[in-house]
């Protein structure tokens, strides 16, 4: 693959257009600080006085009221004592980007107003103003380094605003967590959150995030009880303590698996960064929506990141991936032992290659926890990569992340080394300065190696994705897995997903399950005397999930991660031939995408194109609904169309399935028929 321009390719028939003018060497409060989106429909009204805040109007409606914004360096310098504007930079861009690895599309069209306030201390923040959000930088040109003491960030959205919450316990989490629909009254002073975070404020929605986080700490939320939400960024480590994985408790105890993942902060600096004086800074992202669906395709995270830094990405390779650890290796019906041996993934392997997937992970096991360096008895890994390597499979590599750092180039050596083509570092649960710095190193070092990565126990995405592409997806999701041990990951939370988690960049979710069951939101017993809320258990071993057999297969569609998962066992897979042939050919990237319908936390519909092939995925939270499907998207002639949709038992069963064929035209309208926590997922292929 050529290297893409990721800076400017000019858009057929619009061209690229730079606009810059400066102004007069002071700026007033009075001078009218407005910028509008390409549109015309998203004005911001920045104002400069004592302080210096913003707010943002959609279609003539506030939506973001004044709201406050500083950043505080060597506990002098700040943008809260009468702030001088000595120019005002503008400009126009309207380009197209070309991804290396197609997320959502295979062009993004990057059109946006900026304007830059340069201020009379070395300050300057630059606001852009696209057709779907709004986002805001600072930039610095100050001498040596500089020490970052605070940031002051506000949304203030009214009390009559809801938000979908992520409420987080601290700063130490893997960042899975389920967004809790709530008035932003009902938000404190102390309950903390994650982004990306959604706030409903009348016919709008507002997506917080954060975009080109480097070298500096991650942004989190508190509210204050009446009508805002207001940033808060983890402050430098100074002291830490280690954790025995089993236990929780920190070292030294006795048993259990050695301090190689769990490493909390136990003192924290009175300062966010120390950092160069002259950089910019993390951009302040607000996505916006009229429409539910318009979250979808929001794509600002990574038009706002640094592009890529790699050069040639011909070595990336997006796919599908057979994954053990979901399913606990579980095998049945073979003549050896399964468990984490060799025996086990070769079976894996072959699996993978009998399906056309083109990865194996080797979660936790494959090496002497606390020593990548090491080798394992029950685990020949250079066979396993020189069998995987002859049907046209590769492998990838999980490491705990604490390991990777203590072992750091001599382990990426030895992983290149043995023939992997990528990692799955583990367990980060952090992103303060120190911890988003290790993510950077780790996609740099990996690049260089011509590894991919995988990261889980992580933060949300915020762009590095695109300047370093081989960051090819990640987790802080939460998943699949959860069903091994809660009931949390609820068809609700699946179709709330996409809205917010999504609009951030890929997630790891791990699709899938083949044993399928209704959980206690979605079941209705026969007998309503029997007292029986649910068939879905907490099974570690032999997990299930919450929903019908069809809602799983459409998350392979619905679910953005250019390396996806299929989590269950192989052997349920091969039982399961027809369902599993279906999702073998499921695409991992995408040409394009159409959302066909869609409300947070209620249900999503869309469609993807990979080539001249379409798919379309559906999924409904607890309630069943029928959904109109116009195939107006579709070229010219016939097209062969392939559909699973929930069987008529699925109500009671939720693996009962029906697999429909036909011809179709563009002209066509179907109706998909949901049941509750059910999907609908269909193949179109041109005659």
């Amino acid at each position: 693959m050529k290297r893409m321009q990721t800076h400017a390719r000019q858009l057929a028939g619009i061209g690229l257009s730079l606009l810059l003018l400066a102004l007069s060497p002071m700026v007033t409060a009075e001078d009218g600080l407005n910028l509008t989106s390409p549109d015309g429909t998203i004005k911001v009204a920045v104002t400069v006085d004592k302080e210096v805040s913003y707010s943002v109007s959609v279609d003539g409606k506030e939506v973001l009221m004044p709201s406050r914004l500083s950043l505080q360096i060597d506990k002098k310098l700040d943008l809260q004592h009468k702030p001088k504007v000595v120019e005002v930079k503008r400009r126009s861009v309207d380009q197209v980007l070309e991804p290396e690895v197609r997320v959502k599309s295979a062009t993004i069209r990057d059109h946006f107003n900026e304007m830059t306030l340069v201020f009379d201390n070395q300050y300057a923040v630059a606001f852009r103003a696209f057709d779907n959000g709004v986002a805001y930088r600072y930039e610095t040109s100050l001498p040596d380094q500089v020490t970052v003491n605070a940031e002051l960030v506000e949304y203030v959205v009214g009390p009559d605003s809801h938000v979908y919450y992520p409420e987080e316990d601290g700063f130490y989490s893997h960042n899975e967590r389920s967004y809790i629909y709530q008035p932003i009254g009902a938000i404190g002073k102390k309950k903390l959150a994650s982004t990306p975070a959604l706030v409903a404020t009348g016919a709008v929605k507002l997506l917080i995030t954060e975009s080109d986080l480097r070298d500096y700490a991650g942004l989190w939320l508190l509210g204050n009880g009446k009508d805002r939400l207001v940033g808060t960024l983890p402050g430098f480590p100074l002291a830490k303590e280690i954790l025995n994985p089993n236990t929780m408790k920190p070292f030294p105890s006795p048993d259990g698996p050695g301090p190689d993942r769990n490493e909390p902060i136990t003192k924290r600096a009175d300062y966010l960064a120390k950092t160069d004086g002259t950089r910019t800074y993390p951009w302040r992202v607000l996505g916006i929506a009229k429409q539910d669906g318009d979250l979808i395709t929001n794509q600002l995270t990574y038009q706002l990141a640094e592009p890529n830094r790699i050069g040639d990405v011909s070595w990336i390779k997006p796919g599908k991936v057979a994954w053990d650890w979901w399913n606990a290796n579980n095998l049945f019906g073979v003549d050896f032992a399964a468990g984490v041996n060799t025996e086990t993934y070769m079976y894996y392997i072959d699996f993978a290659a009998e399906y056309g997937l083109e990865y194996v992970i080797l979660d936790e096991g494959w090496y002497p926890l606390g020593d990548l360096l090491g080798s394992l008895p029950n685990m020949d890994v250079p066979a396993l990569i020189a069998h995987a390597k002859s049907k046209g499979v590769e492998l990838i590599l999980w490491t705990s992340w604490m390991t990777l750092r203590d072992q750091f180039e001599p382990a990426l050596d030895r992983i290149a080394e043995l023939g992997a083509v990528g990692i799955k570092p583990d367990f980060f649960q952090r992103d303060d300065q120190e911890m988003v710095n290790f993510y950077w190193q780790i996609a740099e070092e990996a690049a260089k190696r011509h590894l991919m990565v995988d990261f889980h126990g992580a933060y949300k995405p915020t762009g590095l994705r695109r300047t370093y592409p081989n960051v090819i997806s990640r987790e802080g999701v939460k998943g699949l897995e959860w069903n091994k041990w809660s009931y949390d990951s609820t068809p609700e939370h699946n179709t709330t997903l996409p809205f917010i988690r999504m609009a951030a960049g890929p997630m790891d979710y791990t699709p899938g399950a083949m044993r399928n069951a209704h959980g206690p939101k979605s079941f209705v017993p026969v007998d309503p005397n029997a007292g029986v809320t649910q068939d879905f258990n907490i099974r570690f071993e032999r997990p299930m999930s919450q929903t019908t057999r069809v809602h799983q297969m459409a998350m392979l569609t619905v679910f953005e991660s250019p390396l996806q998962m299929l989590a269950d066992t192989p052997t349920n897979y091969q039982r399961e031939h027809e369902c599993t042939e279906f999702m073998s050919k499921v695409p991992s990237v995408w040409d394009e995408t159409r959302v066909l319908g869609g409300a947070v936390g209620d249900f999503i519909a869309v469609a993807r194109r990979h080539g001249d092939d379409w798919f379309i995925g559906a999924m409904t939270d607890e309630n069943g609904r029928d959904l109109s499907i116009d195939l107006s998207f579709l070229g010219d002639g016939d097209y062969d169309m392939v559909i699973f949709q929930d069987g008529v038992n699925s109500n009671r069963w939720a693996e009962d399935y029906k697999k429909v064929t036909k011809t179709v035209t563009s002209a066509d309208k179907l109706t998909a028929s949901l049941h509750k926590a059910g999907g609908w997922t269909a193949r179109l292929t041109a005659k």
